[in-house]
């Protein structure tokens, strides 16, 4: 155990909270706070500040816990995509010609799908994971042997409209783990070996991470839409290494160019929110504009590069109504308002 804990712990300058800028006593609140069950199913909150761990507190489990981050896995795939140089542009059905020849629904328009439009949960697919009555819903993927061709099979989606109203503008989001999935398909594809080897051969082991714990599908490929379990110290590395533009240590992990167009806006999901490449856009506290990875029971794997900061939140508060709206609060009033900015 000790070795491990040591291993988790490698490549981290440590420094106390007070001497990057952050306040103790809102951290003594917030502890405070989860003691009380103001934070349902807390595991862990760890943050690093100017490239030091600096808070590392487990509520649940510890440091060689293997956190089921549950879609922050999506966040990945991006990283993935980005180091196999996969071309965004690059039509899916023509990455994947042997589910061409096989489509139900055919279209013209499932042709033109892009490896963008799902990394952007835009294609036109009809898959919504936050609509139980959707083909697409993630939980009628699972009853099926071939994932991916599930998802390509289904129907282009339709949108009701008023009278004459117009189409709005943009892409059209509809957040669809099974086309996330799809990606893992194409990256092995580009790259001649699977997700979890690819990421354990040019993610994991660069930034020393030993241990990763993936879902497999019935086909026996690595679910990259979901469920990796990592611990919460190498979920801050992940975090850090987007603070840091791709780069871990000094050495280059991911190029920065691709960490840059990932995390530009490129769907709106909602009035507050947006989304890059499987990355989620939005300001915590309305003050502080974060890029994050998300997933169900509220976790959180954010950076803020306004105050060069990087945070981990995990949870298993699964499927509860108010579960991201909890965590964001505790990293809103506790985490980023307790910051010194001009430190």
């Amino acid at each position: 155990m000790l070795i491990a804990l040591l291993l988790l712990s490698a490549g981290w300058a440590r420094a106390e909270p007070a001497e990057v800028g952050l306040d103790v006593a809102k951290l003594k609140a917030m502890e405070a706070a989860a003691a009380r069950g103001e934070f349902p199913k807390l595991g862990s909150v760890l943050i690093a500040r100017h490239g030091k761990l600096v808070y590392e507190k487990y509520f649940d489990g510890d440091a060689a816990t293997l956190r089921d981050t549950r879609s922050a896995t999506k966040s990945i795939t991006s990283a993935l995509i980005g180091i196999a140089h996969v071309d965004v542009a690059a039509r899916v059905l023509t990455l994947l010609p042997d589910r061409a020849g096989k489509l139900q629904n055919p279209d013209a328009r499932k042709e033109r799908i892009t490896v963008e439009d799902l990394l952007t949960m835009s294609s036109p697919l009809e898959c919504d994971d936050w609509n139980d009555a959707s083909r697409g819903n993630e939980e009628r993927m699972y009853l099926i042997e071939d994932w991916a061709q599930f998802i390509l099979d289904l129907p282009i989606r339709g949108r009701m409209r008023l009278g004459d109203e117009p189409e709005p503008p943009g892409r059209k989001f509809s957040y669809c783990t099974g086309g996330v999935f799809v990606l893992g398909e194409v990256l092995q594809k580009a790259t001649g070996m699977p997700a979890d080897k690819l990421a354990r051969e040019k993610l994991f082991a660069p930034l020393g991470i030993e241990r990763a714990q993936w879902f497999y599908s019935p086909l026996g490929e690595p679910q990259t839409g979901g469920g990796l379990r990592l611990a919460s110290l190498d979920l801050l590395k992940l975090a850090q290494l987007y603070l840091n533009g791709g780069a871990w240590n000094g050495a280059r992990v991911i190029d920065e160019s691709w960490v840059r167009e990932s995390v530009k806006p490129r769907a709106r999901v909602d009035k507050v929110t947006e989304y890059g490449y499987l990355f989620w856009l939005r300001s915590f506290g309305d003050k502080w504009p974060a890029i994050y990875m998300s997933g169900n029971g509220g976790n959180k794997v954010a950076l803020v590069p306004s105050l060069d900061l990087a945070a981990v939140v995990t949870s298993t508060n699964f499927n509860a109504k108010d579960m991201h709206w909890v965590t964001e609060k505790l990293l809103a009033d506790y985490v980023l308002a307790g910051v010194d900015a001009s430190r």
